[in-house]
Parts: C-alpha cells; sequence; structure tokens
C-alpha cells in the first residue's frame, strides 16, 4: 500500500514560483510510476505531468508546458512539481498519484489528499 503525501503548496503571486513535493511515508516508490493532476474551481480533474520509474517524462496541458517541470528523486523517496511564472488560473488543488500510467487518471491505484496552490495578487 501507498499512502502518498503531497506538501509546498500555498499562497502566491502572479509570476511567482512555486515547488511542489509528494512523498510515500510508508512505503518507497521508486519502481512505481508518478503523476501529478490539478482540480481547478469549476473545471474536472486535468493531468499536469508524470514520470516512469525509469525517468520518462510526460507533459500535460500545453498551458504549463514551458512552465511546469516534474522530477524525482528515487533515493530520497520523492518526487517534484516545479512551477514558475504561476498563473492566476494555476490556483487549484494538486494531486499526486502513483502506481498509474501517464494522463490515464483512472490508471493511479494511489492518490494523496492534494495541496492547494492560490495564486493572486
Amino acid at each position: 500500500q501507498v499512502q502518498p503525501v503531497e506538501s509546498g503548496g500555498g499562497l502566491v503571486q502572479p509570476g511567482d514560483s512555486l515547488t511542489l513535493s509528494c512523498t510515500a511515508p510508508e512505503r518507497a516508490f521508486s519502481d512505481l510510476n508518478l503523476g501529478w493532476f490539478r482540480q481547478c474551481p469549476g473545471k474536472a480533474r486535468e493531468f499536469v505531468a508524470s514520470i516512469t520509474w525509469s525517468g520518462e517524462i510526460t507533459l500535460g496541458a500545453d498551458s504549463v508546458k514551458g512552465r511546469f517541470s516534474i522530477s524525482r528523486d528515487n533515493d530520497k523517496n520523492i518526487m517534484y512539481l516545479q512551477m514558475t511564472n504561476l498563473r492566476p488560473e494555476d490556483t487549484c488543488v494538486y494531486f499526486c498519484a502513483a502506481g498509474g500510467s501517464k494522463s490515464l487518471a483512472h490508471t493511479y491505484a494511489f492518490w494523496g489528499p492534494g495541496t492547494q496552490v492560490t495564486v493572486s495578487s
């Protein structure tokens, strides 16, 4: 059983950067594919990025390409989502997911509770 936990969310201003982290205190997830999804107010859950256990990256919507990047450190059992040039429309709850395939949310078996990111001046 894997219980991902996100951290690093908060309130930032437009143009700021923020890095989210995901770890799993109970079990190493170095052998699992990992992903970031987000749910923004009034919208369906959206795929942000994924990274396989070996480091292959898939990015999501065009709106985040060039601004968001994903990485992982298997030795530290942690995954990151680096977000730059944040916009108000990035205000969402961000979820870490483990054990799935790329953008296919239904394939991820394990989900974190989410961390709120608010971008506002």
